[in-house]
């Protein structure tokens, strides 16, 4: 199973606030079998921990440790909030990325995502990229 695949790309995405756009990333982690439900309160809990909001509009949810015995395989989820989520940060997040790493893995995959988005341009690339396979274009090499 892929870690990101265009099943787990939604596109047009819309959240009446985080916790909503929290649950849909966990969803679309459930539906492909990377995590079980019970995945998606730990990524809930996350958030009432630490803000999972990166800043220049990218949100990257993931489970508390306590969720780790519900994660299958290692999987992300991508979902563009064209219109935005508050995310409790100095601006929307446009991009939210659901996380799910099997073992150790969530440091790295945290560190993969920086990476690509530590380009100015990232998030208007997945802002402006016209399919879910553009969207995995830009993330290529860096995850798999």
């Amino acid at each position: 199973m892929s870690i990101l695949s265009e099943n787990k790309v939604m596109m047009n995405a819309t959240a009446k606030d985080k916790y909503e756009a929290i649950r849909m990333a966990g969803q679309l982690l459930v539906d492909a079998g990377h995590v079980t439900e019970e995945y998606i309160p730990k990524m809930l809990d996350r958030e009432e921990v630490v803000s999972t909001y990166m800043g220049e509009g990218l949100a990257i949810p993931h489970g508390t440790k306590e969720g780790r015995p519900f994660i299958k395989s290692t999987g992300l989820s991508i979902l563009r909030f064209p219109d935005g989520v508050d995310f409790g940060g100095d601006e929307p997040a446009f991009v939210v990325i659901g996380i799910a790493a099997a073992g150790d893995g969530h440091m790295e995959i945290l560190t993969n995502v920086a990476m690509i988005f530590s380009e100015d341009d990232a998030i208007e690339r997945v802002m402006s990229a016209a399919t879910p396979a553009d969207v995995l274009a830009i993330f290529e090499g860096g995850l798999e």
